[in-house]
């Protein structure tokens, strides 16, 4: 026989359980908040800016909750504090208690909706492709909040790996002994150049004339760069880097003006390769392939929202072989 509970009884019966179980807590939440802020960022000051406290209040937060268990948690170096072995192995599981802890509140608010989730994403994906999902996927879900930030590979990885963010959309590899990382969809890196550039009135180009170009290309760190690296690692001191630029739009419009040419996604040229400013070097000899990835901290608790996110996600590209094949809605491009 099944018994069903009413909201009002249900969320009594959970102010309930949680009043047992706080009341035999010699930690608050408030001391985790104030824990995993510091630890994020190093320094007790910034991290009681983010927690809305004076400094004075959140240094002694975090004495308290040291003095309560007679443990330490930080190494300290000077005003720098640095997570110690007992603070590394505190802080996923302080993360996602403060995150569990939200879900609650909202539930005993009467919400029903997914909650917040911070997504990061690299340049030619926040560019290109995150927008776009991002806002489709609020439009089916209204009461989700999603806070975007876009970097290069290695500053997301970071990130993530801090806590920082809840998930992130890589373009690079992940090797990162604390992150969890699922291939997305393939992605491909095409040379190309000015339509007025020598190379682009030849039939066939060889590795030579490659070589002998200048180029103009994304920075190092960038996932863009690192496949390119790759494919061509046995000539790299033999390149002619004249330029080398954050944002792909800036890569674009330097090989446009006839500054030489660049390596950069399909997906961030399939526009201008239509309308023919620029025009595609077909260079079969090098692999330019890669995978759009996910990557989330291995101990970080996967909320609904990031749930859901990612099997929407993986639902738009189920049928698709490479990243310029999906479908793009009318999008403002990120160029900061």
């Amino acid at each position: 026989m099944s018994i069903l509970f009413s909201a009002s009884i249900f969320v009594k019966l959970i102010i309930h359980i949680l009043h047992i179980y706080i009341t035999d807590m010699r930690y608050t939440l408030r001391q985790l908040e104030i824990f995993v802020a510091i630890a994020r960022t190093g320094n007790v000051s910034r991290a009681a800016e983010e927690v809305a406290l004076s400094q004075s209040a959140a240094s002694t937060a975090l004495a308290e909750l040291e003095r309560q268990f007679d443990c330490q948690l930080f190494d300290r170096n000077g005003k720098l504090l640095k997570l110690n072995a007992l603070g590394k192995t505190l802080l996923p599981v302080a993360s996602s208690l403060l995150t569990q802890a939200g879900e609650i509140q909202q539930l005993l608010e009467g919400k029903s909706a997914l909650g917040d989730l911070n997504v990061g994403a690299t340049l030619t994906i926040g560019n290109y492709l995150a927008i776009m999902i991002i806002s489709e996927f609020m439009q089916n879900h209204l009461d989700c909040h999603i806070a975007l930030q876009v970097k290069n590979t290695q500053a997301i990885l970071q990130q993530v790996a801090g806590y920082e963010l809840d998930l992130g959309l890589i373009e690079g590899s992940c090797h990162h002994p604390e992150l969890q990382a699922e291939t997305w969809i393939e992605d491909e890196l095409a040379v190309f150049c000015a339509p007025t550039h020598p190379l682009a009135q030849l039939e066939s180009v060889s590795l030579e004339e490659l070589l002998t170009a200048t180029w103009i290309l994304r920075e190092q760190g960038s996932g863009t760069r690192e496949t390119f690296d790759q494919a061509l690692r046995h000539h790299l001191p033999e390149l002619k880097i004249r330029l080398e630029l954050e944002h792909t739009e800036a890569i674009k419009r330097a090989v446009e003006s006839g500054l030489g040419i660049g390596c950069i996604s399909r997906l961030a040229l399939r526009d201008a390769f239509k309308r023919g400013s620029l025009v595609e070097i077909k260079m079969p000899m090098l692999d330019l392939r890669r995978q759009f990835m996910f990557v989330w901290h291995k101990n970080r608790y996967q909320t609904p929202a990031m749930i859901a996110f990612l099997d929407y996600c993986r639902t738009l590209t189920a049928n698709l072989k490479r990243s310029d094949e999906i479908l793009l809605t009318p999008t403002t491009t990120l160029t900061t």
